[in-house]
């Protein structure tokens, strides 16, 4: 029940310890401002990680062709590897439960593209449609390459946004044609790309027809494929391993060869990624509870010198009648106020803080740092908790002591 007695009683004692209540409420608050920052700056650094590896599906595994660095049964080095649509086909029956989405890639630089008054240089790509969902393209007008754009090797392009913005300003371009190094091609889609800007600024054409116009003997680039999503990271490292293993093979390279074919497994780093979160966390963690602790060590100080302090003021209380319950009712809820509000004070200006150095710290690698409200509130309602019981041990002791000796306390 509300008590308007209890809570004037509680508001005069503020006022009239203004330092010691500001020294208490610093402290709680420089406490879970510091755990909000350090949670917020460990939050910043997962999303940075997990920005890093966005614009491409996590399950995907790009495989590129090289030149051989040693001798191999009588071949010799610095030969170029080659793949061709047999390898394609090689991939598909080895690996067809563990391949899910699967394109090879003929990739053409520097293309010159034009639209009327309007023309920028891209990278044009012939792929599968099987090659959307590698890149996580999303379509925003139209429609991707299809299996019947491949079997008819038809002159259609999908552009991405920023291909749209260059040319057409703020027109669409869905069914114009755009001119690729002298060959007319129809838009008939508009994809944008979680990469960006930068992801955004492709061309794709189907496989068959960049092949014919720019690989004329079955010539392949490389290779995109995602493995099946049931497989563990251990098990997609395992497969792109074999996969390698057998393209060597194939292709008569060294075992011991890293150049020749270049593998490159987003598994991989997504474990890696785990392992270094994992050990962050705990940091972040280890120094959290360190810094809570610091602040119930704070806190318990400081309550045990307030009540030292008002040893007195609790022997006038006992003389006039006052209980030991309620002697101690009052440091508890004075000590759980002060708490409270100290508490949420930190979180308001922790919160504040990262939003306001949000993008400077970019920089640092730290990419919108924040903190989870529940944790907070967690770590506030834990410096409450302590607060309280600060509070309540000094102050039972003290409620104890016979008015007598309480007033003869210097």
């Amino acid at each position: 029940m509300f008590d308007l007695d209890r809570w004037t009683e509680i508001f005069q004692t503020i006022s009239k310890n203004k330092l010691r209540t500001v020294l208490s409420g610093f402290t709680i608050a420089f406490a879970i401002l510091l755990f909000t920052l350090l949670f917020g700056v460990g939050n910043g650094l997962k999303h940075a990680f997990e920005k890093s590896f966005t614009g491409d599906a996590q399950n995907s595994i790009y495989i590129r062709s090289g030149r051989t660095t040693k001798p191999y049964k009588g071949l010799q080095s610095g030969r170029k590897i080659q793949f061709r649509n047999d390898d394609s086909k090689f991939m598909n029956e080895k690996f067809a439960g563990k391949i899910q989405f699967f394109s090879p890639n003929i990739e053409r630089f520097n293309v010159l593209a034009i639209y009327k008054g309007e023309q920028n240089r891209y990278t044009v790509r012939g792929v599968y449609p099987d090659y959307q969902p590698l890149e996580e393209a999303v379509i925003q007008e139209g429609r991707f390459i299809s299996f019947i754009d491949l079997k008819e090797k038809a002159k259609v392009i999908a552009i991405g946004r920023m291909v749209e913005k260059d040319l057409f300003e703020n027109r669409s371009a869905m069914g114009k044609n755009i001119n690729l190094d002298g060959i007319s091609y129809k838009v008939i889609g508009v994809f944008s790309d979680p990469g960006g800007d930068n992801d955004e600024r492709f061309i794709y054409t189907p496989f068959s027809t960049a092949q014919g116009i720019y690989k004329p003997n079955d010539e392949v680039d490389r290779f995109g494929l995602t493995f099946n999503p049931i497989l563990s990271a251990d098990e997609a490292i395992s497969f792109s391993n074999m996969l390698t293993k057998m393209l060597k093979e194939r292709h008569n390279i060294d075992p011991r060869d890293q150049r020749a074919i270049r593998v490159h497994n987003y598994a991989e780093d997504a474990k890696k990624v785990q392992q270094f979160m994992m050990v962050l966390n705990v940091i972040i963690l280890f120094i959290g509870i360190g810094t809570l602790v610091a602040g119930i060590i704070g806190i318990s100080n400081i309550m045990v010198y307030i009540v030292k302090e008002r040893t007195k003021e609790i022997g006038i209380r006992k003389a006039l009648g006052a209980t030991p319950n309620s002697i101690v009712g009052m440091i508890m809820m004075e000590s759980i106020f002060v708490t409270a509000i100290a508490g949420y004070s930190g979180l308001l200006i922790g919160v504040f803080a990262l939003k306001a150095l949000g993008k400077s710290l970019e920089k640092y690698f730290i990419v919108n740092p924040s903190v989870e409200t529940y944790v907070v509130v967690g770590a506030t309602i834990i410096l409450v908790i302590a607060g309280t019981i600060a509070g309540y041990l000094p102050a039972k002791r003290a409620a104890r002591i016979k008015p007598i000796v309480a007033l003869n306390d210097k």
